[in-house]
């Protein structure tokens, strides 16, 4: 059987070269690194995370969680090096960054049926291959790519979150809690008053931004906009979002402060932690300036500043089926970011069914049915969808997933049934695979 070429060896790459390894179709991994490095990767190992530790709820009533739950079933190596390197974070899954790196590049390179070849490919492959080079495709491949869509591929940018230490953090100014008393108390909470908000939202919105070059506000995806564009855009609108205090109490006034800022660990000793939700490009001189005006985190050592970083993805709707592969040239697949799935758990489960698929068709197998019911299959209907206009990078989300045929009450309790039956169908599908894709 001739191999499949995998491009990228982030969570979408490593996550396709697994599921077609374990399945008898040898794989030839891609990797630049450790030859060369984008501006957002600080290490050598693979599926390293750049924006966040977070791969956010763990619960089943979020669809997040549901996603993450097909996934175990389905045997994610991303998942299982996720559970391994598991820190506190109240209801979600956050890892230590540095140790489940380490696990996955493990697990890669140690799997007898993957050759992990490394130096830069700066041109579309032969024969059948994954690209999965997610949002830092380089630019010889990204004008490759471009060469065979004829030129229809979008760029933008991303945005991460500084990091602090634990130690440099007014604990007299914060405390431990988690909304709403959910979960364990894993976020530092840094309340700050009315004065104290109004006077670092003025200063947030006039700093110094670093230059960019082609960065739009129109342009910046919702779901990671940097705090200094929420803060310009209304006097609350940071108080409705990563600086909401609904939940959250005080226990030095035992009520919800004006505004709270959060802070999660970012490693397994508790010596790091992230600012949640300032992803930002304000210079580094700036983010230390005014940063500081968060009373705990006056005297903050920062240990990475927020930084922009390309994200190039494709027009999938357009250009893709619901196995990932390309409607023009079907040996072709993309994987990850680069395709408009947005998120590192999407960007992995969307290499899984890639991998998977592609390694039963090569076996002669019919391809699995994950319908709109399940979130993997709602995630890849979502963005194969030809009626989809003004199409923009997605999370998963309820409201993709196939609705229920029958009425239940309450929100969390529909939740909870559209993933029981979302894993009853995955259940169903694992038995077909346990029968069937045997290498």
């Amino acid at each position: 059987m001739k191999a499949v070429t995998v491009v990228g060896a982030g969570l979408a790459g490593c996550e396709a070269a697994w599921q077609l390894a374990q399945r008898g179709v040898p794989v030839l991994l891609r990797e630049m690194k450790p030859h060369k490095r984008t501006p957002a990767h600080a290490s050598d190992d693979f599926a390293e995370l750049v924006c966040s530790n977070s791969l956010r709820s763990a619960e089943l009533t979020n669809a997040v969680g549901l996603l993450k739950e097909e996934m175990r079933r389905l045997g994610s190596v991303i998942m299982a090096a996720a559970d391994e390197n598991r820190v506190g974070a109240g209801s979600a899954l956050a890892v230590d960054r540095e140790g489940f790196a380490r696990s996955v590049t493990g697990r890669i390179k140690g799997h007898p049926g993957i050759t992990v070849v490394e130096g830069e490919a700066e041109s579309v492959p032969e024969g059948i291959a994954i690209i999965a080079t997610g949002p830092l495709t380089s630019e010889a491949l990204a004008e490759s790519i471009a060469g065979v869509l004829g030129g229809k591929y979008l760029n933008f940018y991303d945005a991460a979150a500084p990091i602090v230490t634990y130690e440099s953090i007014d604990m007299d100014r914060a405390f431990m809690a988690s909304r709403y008393g959910k979960g364990e108390a894993d976020y530092i909470n840094c309340p700050l008053t009315r004065e104290e908000y109004l006077a670092f939202r003025r200063e947030l919105c006039t700093a110094l931004q670093a230059p960019v070059h082609g960065f739009d506000d129109a342009e910046v995806f919702e779901g990671c906009m940097p705090v200094e564009v929420m803060a310009r855009r209304g006097e609350d609108t940071l108080r409705y979002g990563p600086l909401k205090p609904r939940g959250i109490i005080d226990p030095a006034t035992g009520r919800e402060p004006y505004a709270v800022v959060q802070l999660r660990r970012d490693n397994f000793e508790g010596s790091l932690y992230n600012i949640v939700g300032f992803q930002t490009h304000l210079t580094f001189g700036e983010q230390k300036r005014v940063f500081s005006m968060i009373p705990a985190l006056r005297n903050a050592e920062y240990v990475r500043y927020g930084v922009m970083h390309r994200n190039t993805y494709i027009d999938s709707p357009r250009l893709l089926d619901q196995r990932y592969r390309l409607r023009s040239r079907p040996e072709l697949r993309f994987a990850g970011q680069i395709t408009g799935v947005e998120g590192y758990v999407e960007s992995a489960a969307s290499g899984l069914l890639c991998g998977l698929q592609t390694a039963r068709e090569l076996r002669g197998l019919p391809p699995l049915d994950f319908t709109r019911k399940t979130a993997i299959g709602a995630l890849a209907a979502y963005v194969s969808d030809p009626s989809v206009r003004d199409f923009q990078p997605m999370n998963i989300n309820f409201g993709i997933i196939s609705p229920l045929e029958y009425k239940v009450k309450g929100k969390r309790n529909k939740n909870a049934e559209l993933s029981r039956r979302a894993l009853e169908i995955i259940d169903g599908l694992c038995g077909r695979l346990r029968l069937e894709d045997r290498p």
